[in-house]
């Protein structure tokens, strides 16, 4: 690969920006995406440039003049390829992460043309119904209560803090306090339960909320990585405290999934709120074959999930659902100077943490336009059937130790050394295969002992890749050793 600097063609400055537009530029970037997407069956899966490389051809001085907008645009695309993790190949089998549907990013692409406010009806009306339409799809899809109110947001990560934020506003109003107009001054300390394998998004979000880190008790987790019951049940004995327990579907190592029914149950009877962190697995619920890993996840109070990893969408998308309508908009709703009687439709900006925002719902719409639900089914069955394929040809190479078998599309395993030192081995093994650029894995600390995560979520992943992933770690456990 050739890598240059950044080309700026200069134009006159004395020509307006917007004096005439042209739309050639557009042209230019689909082909220029066109050209990529349908280089990925080859792609190297990994980069090409490290970040000194990257910075010189992507760095410099302000420009001061202006530059052709197409040259600009074809510029960037090449420039930029140098530094891009192939994430979409279909090989990337490192963290959760799908890659767009060709239908999604066509939304997408339309979403940024629009360029419509998200903010309520009347700063975008056929936003607004849309997102009311896709928002009840998704609850159909994800066995969730119809009746839950919901918000589009960048991740998971901000659909944890939506959540615990209605929660908050929950379990104080409860007590006789206003948190949005007092603050958390002279509040009862919130805390949270969760276990020991919980995602550190929640502790950004108990940050962010100002519940702090030191409110979150871990708790332990099974021999499958699922919240004990006992531990549970002893945590919230005699203890009344407002409390926010925090439950798991699929988690991110091993994809397992808590007990719901049976802490739900718990919960209710100390009177406490159950937030389901489902950025992964809530989709289960999609599938007919995977249903039965969510019983008993509808009795939550809150969900939350993305739509970039399993759904396939394009990135900056993840959903939040609560079930306590009144403590979600009572977290976010406020008077508004601009407020309009039109309004009375959904103003999306009393449900979620933004005000100005894309249309980010449109691709979801899309999507599930497109696939409907057997077509979702099919998705996540097939990756999951991928995955055990995949663990099934590592499991058979010398000196691979499958730590967990996957219950949906997350798996673990790790290498083992003669002379036993089995985490540099694992270790070693990982970033020779992201050397090599066949496929790409991850590594992650589990029990203590350092393994590699497999997560298989592209639409694009076939039975040659998943091949071609296991050669890869075949030749590499000789170059690491």
């Amino acid at each position: 690969m050739v890598l240059v600097p950044l080309a700026r063609p200069v134009v006159p400055n004395d020509v307006p920006v917007a004096a005439a537009p042209d739309y050639a530029v557009l042209t230019t970037a689909y082909e220029e995406a066109r050209g990529f997407l349908a280089g990925l069956g080859d792609r190297h899966v990994g980069v090409a440039a490290d970040a000194a490389t990257l910075r010189s051809l992507l760095g410099g001085a302000l420009p001061e003049g202006q530059a052709d907008p197409a040259r600009v645009i074809a510029a960037l695309s090449r420039t930029m390829d140098a530094g891009l993790l192939g994430t979409s190949t279909g090989r990337f089998f490192g963290w959760v992460i799908g890659g767009a549907l060709p239908v999604g990013i066509a939304a997408d692409w339309l979403a940024s043309a629009w360029d419509q406010n998200a903010a309520a009806y009347a700063t975008s009306p056929a936003t607004s119904v849309m997102e009311e339409t896709c928002g009840a799809w998704l609850k159909s899809l994800l066995g969730l209560p119809p009746g839950a109110s919901f918000a589009f947001v960048t991740g998971c990560q901000m659909a944890h803090a939506t959540a615990l934020a209605a929660a908050r506003h929950r379990l104080l109003a409860d007590r006789g306090i206003d948190v949005e107009a007092v603050g958390l001054s002279g509040a009862p300390r919130l805390r949270s339960l969760t276990g020991q394998t919980r995602h550190e998004s929640l502790l950004r979000a108990a940050r962010l909320l100002g519940l702090g880190t030191q409110a979150i008790e871990t708790l332990p987790c099974d021999e499958q990585s699922r919240l004990r019951l006992d531990a549970l049940e002893s945590a919230l004995a005699g203890d009344d405290r407002p409390t926010i327990i925090c439950l798991q579907a699929g988690d991110m190592n091993t994809g397992a999934f808590d007990p719901f029914a049976e802490a739900c149950a718990l919960a209710r009877a100390a009177r406490a709120w159950v937030h389901i962190d489902g950025a992964i697995g809530l989709w289960a619920a999609a599938s007919p074959r995977l249903a039965h890993l969510m019983e008993g996840a509808d009795q939550a109070h809150s969900w939350a999930t993305d739509g970039h990893k399993w759904l396939n969408v394009p990135q900056d998308c993840g959903y939040v659902f609560i079930a306590d309508t009144a403590a979600h908009r009572g977290a976010f709703a406020q008077a508004t100077s601009f407020a309009h009687a039109v309004d009375a439709t959904r103003r999306q900006l009393e449900w979620g943490p933004e005000w100005s925002r894309r249309a980010r719902a449109l691709p979801s719409y899309a999507v599930i336009s497109s696939l409907g639900r057997q077509g979702i089914a099919t998705m996540l069955d097939r990756s999951c059937d991928l995955a055990r394929l995949l663990v099934e040809g590592l499991s058979r190479l010398d000196g691979v130790e499958v730590l967990a078998w996957p219950q949906i599309n997350q798996a673990l395993v790790r290498f083992l050394a003669a002379g036993g030192d089995h985490d540099a081995l694992t270790d070693s093994v990982v970033e020779a295969v992201q050397a090599g650029g066949e496929a790409w894995f991850g590594s992650t600390t589990w029990r203590g002992m350092r393994a590699m995560r497999i997560s298989v979520c592209d639409w694009r992943t076939t039975e040659r890749d998943v091949a071609r992933a296991v050669e890869a770690v075949r030749q590499a456990i000789p170059s690491a050793a």
